[in-house]
């Protein structure tokens, strides 16, 4: 898998998580929510990503988005 497929699945697996752990555990677990969308957001325009650097870091191939 690339970077990229890496970084969108792991942003997916926060959003859910984080509703769930809204729905279940706090409604303050929504922030995290408006947090990965922000981060998307952002990274889309600058090309910045901050779980890009770790997955990098980690040996995750580049893809095409973030290298």
């Amino acid at each position: 898998m690339t970077l990229d497929r890496v970084v969108l699945s792991f942003a997916g697996l926060m959003v859910l998580l984080s509703v769930a752990l809204g729905l279940y555990v706090s409604p303050y677990w929504h922030l995290l929510t408006v947090f990965v969308g922000l981060n998307l957001i952002q990274s889309a325009f600058t090309g910045f990503c901050p779980a890009a650097i770790v997955f990098r870091k980690l040996g995750v191939k580049p893809g095409c988005a973030f290298s």
